[in-house]
């Protein structure tokens, strides 16, 4: 609709002012009217009016709270209704139209008595936006204007909220609140806003590169302080976007329904049977040996250890072909070549640390920063395990060699905390200094966006994961999200560090090369995260836990994970998924089914991919007139084989 100097970018109907706290609603307490958004004169404004008042967008009245107060009297044969909100900001008892000799601000006073509770309020003047809670009988929405004073519940009869949230997207940013997830805080579409607004959230604080070391040694009481910002700062970010995550692509109705968050349900079929296979053994393996040392039936043995994991002593060598290090396609002495060149290389890294005197360092401050984070970690990572026990283990020299090296091989991203978690399981297996370098930066091919400084990888696995979760069991996410848990926080550090710190360290090693064959699909490990809470959820559910115990519980679960049920669990929902016939296209994305229905920016080096990791290439053969050289990295032989782990 187009006006002179006006323009109306939202219209919606059924959106009604209640003006009694009464439970049973009489007509005459409740007034019907219209919201719009309208362009006009360079401005844009919000406005609402009655049905009756609703035709010219210019003749608006801004009725403000009456400091005078005079709510009127509930008679005592009705009870007072108790919304389940405060009454103070969605309903408008508490609030009075202007008097009809006060001078109207814009426009003509209204033709009647309804047309009282008109306004009109410019976007810019917006402080904050409050949605109602699910579950009560209509969606309701309160403004709250930059003076402090709230406009009139708006209750929309008809649905429409997010609709309107949406339009009002376009002109400001909306983020949650740190104290309250119903509450949108808003701020302007320009970069100074925003960097004050992030201010104002105290997302970031001097301590803020502090958050990710605190949340992996104590999620639970790092929740509950600093970390907590950054616990909103994710719900702020899922709620909009984040690959549909409030929305699961199932091509919704026309509008909300009243008071929920409606997401249309997909119908899963039952869950299939699985039934773990037995590891794959050395013996097996050397079935798919071929002439020339080249392995044959790849796509198979992938399906084996899939399936049922590597026996313990096979990992040392079968590790190098799931992390990228030796390719599947190479013969044995392509292998070797290759082998040699990378270890030059490595030692060429190394020595570039080296050669650094004490004098160089103190000028570097990069340098002496990784080094000492390197050395407090290593000094405090795996120490129960027998193979880094004691206060001169070698194996904690090695740790801090090879993470110090990574440092040259990626300067952009250097070391940060959580990176000894995942080297510390392939030094144990590999054995090797160089070999265990090699197979290192192949998983952080894998996930070195977990450790970017702008956290987009996590976040948007945390959406993704979300996602799955919605599809999977809408009533678990409605419940999180009803005690403030509906972000997925709390599975920030099984993502950062693939469920290093939640199962037994054997364990871990059974789980890890699971998911290193990239089977069945690219994202495994969100499954194995929504395996996880699918276990917990009678008990989430039913014991009626709030977030602080819904955090406490997830934290309690560390080492108490059977690795083998989840893995089963994990792909029972895998399959149920996929043979949905109806299965939301972004969910199709997730699972690796599908390609992106648009062409999208490139993910982020760091984001989780099908792991296939054939990306090196086989060395060509050494030169006839070149000498073969030693290997110069340092082994570690056990003294004697761990038959523990499965």
């Amino acid at each position: 609709m187009e006006g002179s100097g006006y323009r109306v970018v939202f219209e919606k109907g059924g959106v009604y002012l209640h003006t009694s706290a009464r439970k049973h609603q009489d007509p005459d307490s409740l007034i019907a009217g219209v919201i719009r958004v309208v362009e006009k004169d360079n401005d844009v404004l919000l406005y609402w009016a009655p049905v009756e008042e609703a035709g010219d967008a210019t003749q608006i009245l801004f009725s403000k709270k009456d400091s005078s107060g005079g709510d009127p009297c509930t008679s005592e044969e009705e009870p007072t209704f108790d919304p389940g909100y405060e009454p103070d900001w969605a309903v408008i008892s508490t609030v009075r139209p202007r008097l009809h000799h006060s001078e109207p601000t814009r426009g003509t006073e209204p033709s009647s008595p309804r047309g009282q509770w008109a306004f009109s309020v410019s976007l810019g003047e917006l402080k904050s936006i409050r949605r109602s809670k699910p579950g009560l009988s209509w969606a309701y929405l309160v403004l709250v204007t930059q003076a402090g004073g709230s406009l009139p519940a708006l209750h929309f009869h008809r649905g429409g909220t997010r609709a309107l949230l949406r339009v009002l997207s376009r002109y400001l940013l909306l983020a949650s609140s740190p104290q309250d997830s119903r509450l949108y805080l808003v701020f302007p579409h320009d970069s100074s806003a925003l960097s004050n607004s992030f201010h104002h959230l105290q997302l970031f604080d001097q301590d803020s590169s502090n958050v990710v070391s605190r949340f992996l040694q104590d999620p639970y009481s790092t929740t509950f302080s600093s970390f907590s910002r950054v616990t909103n700062f994710f719900r702020g970010a899922l709620q909009p976007h984040l690959e549909g995550a409030s929305s699961p692509d199932l091509r919704p109705p026309p509008d909300d329904e009243p008071g929920f968050e409606v997401i249309s349900c997909v119908e899963l079929g039952p869950r299939p049977v699985v039934e773990r296979a037995p590891p794959v053994t050395e013996e097996e393996w050397a079935r798919h040996v071929g002439p020339e040392g080249r392995l044959q039936q790849v796509p198979e043995l992938k399906k084996r250890i899939f399936s049922g994991g590597l026996s313990p002593g096979l990992r040392r060598e079968a590790w190098k072909f799931l992390l990228g290090y030796l390719s599947w396609e190479g013969s044995a002495e392509e292998h070797k070549a290759h082998m040699r060149k990378k270890t030059d290389e490595y030692f060429r890294m190394k020595l570039q640390w080296k050669s650094v005197s004490p004098e160089q360092e103190r000028r570097n401050s990069l340098l002496h920063g990784y080094r000492s984070l390197i050395e407090r970690d290593v000094s405090r990572t795996d120490r129960t395990n027998k193979f880094y026990e004691g206060p001169e283990n070698p194996g904690l020299g090695l740790l801090n060699d090879i993470l110090l090296t990574y440092c040259m091989f990626h300067f952009d991203l250097g070391y940060v905390q959580g990176m000894s978690d995942l080297l510390s399981p392939i030094l144990y297996v590999i054995q090797n200094e160089v070999d265990a370098f090699w197979c290192f930066c192949g998983f952080m091919e894998l996930v070195q966006g977990n450790f970017e400084e702008s956290q987009e990888t996590m976040k948007r696995q945390l959406g993704q994961l979300l996602l799955l979760l919605k599809v999977l069991d809408q009533p678990l996410c409605d419940f999180l999200d009803s005690q403030d848990s509906g972000s997925l926080s709390f599975c920030f550090r099984w993502l950062l560090i693939w469920f290093k710190r939640e199962f037994p360290f054997t364990d871990i090693l059974r789980l890890w090369e699971v998911l290193w064959t990239g089977l069945p699909g690219p994202n495994l490990h969100l499954l194995v995260a929504c395996a996880i809470l699918d276990m917990e959820r009678d008990t989430l559910m039913l014991s009626g836990f709030g977030s602080n115990e819904i955090l406490k519980h997830i934290n309690e679960l560390t080492m108490k994970l059977s690795v083998e049920d989840v893995l089963t669990r994990a792909e029972v929902l895998y399959r149920q998924l996929t043979a949905c016939p109806e299965l939301p296209h972004n969910v199709q994305e997730v699972l690796g089914l599908a390609l992106p229905a648009e062409p999208r920016s490139p993910s982020p080096p760091g984001s989780p991919l099908p792991l296939s990791p054939t990306h090196a290439p086989p060395a060509p053969p050494p030169a006839a007139d070149v000498a073969p050289q030693p290997d110069s990295s340092l082994e570690i032989l056990p003294e004697e084989e761990d038959g523990g782990d499965s």
